[in-house]
């Protein structure tokens, strides 16, 4: 499922195109889209915005409509000019949106519906979501509690709960929680204020320096954090995500994974970092 900053980068990229243009023609192979569009068609609408909450794209079209999708593992939206040809099949297409100069294209989308714009945050796959952590303000002391309240869960599972804070995805677990020197499997119960602070900070921190104007399509973090950010290596972006068995950057100790969930999501730590054993602050630094 991408993460919370791809989603972000997605919903800017189709607003930049599309914001303030008029559909020219609208399809979809999903019935419940299109029979919304035979009552009140699409085209002629102008597209007001589109933007983010949590892992949704959300996209408004004047006359009290917006659209709703969730990319879950395998969706993406494309933008194309027209006449330009297409980076994946027509059979894969979901949803289209043409205007007179753009034409965003949404393949294999699992998830998307048409709702009044005026009822958005009443629907319960919006309502249910925790503070966005790329949303323009967060109430840290609220963020922070909910996650508290998560006390005997492993922190790696609260981390990617879209019900406790919205936008953090696997990478960003196991990122997080090294940066604070949290073992992703400690309980929440057993982690002291700072440390929960540190984790919303840091998840907030992180996504923030993914979503900037010049960020890449990969998902890096900040270069401050670490000069082996530099380097061109994949493997050699991330402090521990996808390196089990690679030496720690920080201590050298070989990397360890494990899995989480009823999902079995993979975690990754360095475990003189963040041993099992040890629970303690840290500024993320």
């Amino acid at each position: 499922m991408p993460e919370g900053d791809a989603i972000f980068r997605t919903a800017r990229t189709l607003h930049q195109a599309l914001a303030g243009r008029k559909v020219t023609r609208f399809e979809s192979v999903l019935p419940h889209l299109t029979r919304i569009d035979d009552h009140a068609p699409l085209a002629g609408r102008v597209i007001e915005r589109a933007w983010s909450m949590g892992k949704h794209v959300l996209i408004a079209f004047s006359g009290n409509l917006v659209l709703r999708t969730h990319l879950r593992m395998n969706g993406t939206w494309h933008v194309y000019r027209p006449g330009q040809r297409w980076r994946r099949g027509r059979q894969h297409m979901r949803v289209l949106i043409e205007t007179d100069a753009f034409l965003a294209v949404g393949f294999n989308v699992p998830v998307a519906e048409f709702s009044p714009a005026d009822v958005l945050e009443r629907l319960p796959a919006l309502r249910s979501l925790g503070p966005d952590l790329l949303g323009e303000a967060l109430d840290l002391d609220a963020a922070v509690a909910r996650v508290r309240a998560q006390a005997d869960r492993p922190i790696a599972e609260v981390l990617l709960d879209q019900r406790v804070l919205a936008g953090l995805g696997n990478i960003y677990k196991s990122e997080v929680c090294f940066l604070c020197r949290v073992w992703p499997f400690t309980p929440v119960a057993a982690l002291n204020e700072a440390t929960l602070r540190c984790l919303v900070q840091t998840g907030r921190r992180l996504l923030q320096a993914n979503v900037s104007a010049t960020a890449a399509g990969a998902i890096v973090t900040r270069p401050t954090l670490r000069s082996m950010l530099r380097r061109a290596a994949p493997e050699d972006r991330l402090w521990v995500y996808g390196r089990a068995g690679r030496p720690c950057f920080r201590c050298g100790t070989a990397i360890e994974r494990d899995r989480t969930g009823d999902d079995a999501r993979a975690a990754y730590w360095c475990p003189r970092c963040a041993p099992a054993s040890q629970a303690s602050p840290s500024s993320g630094d």
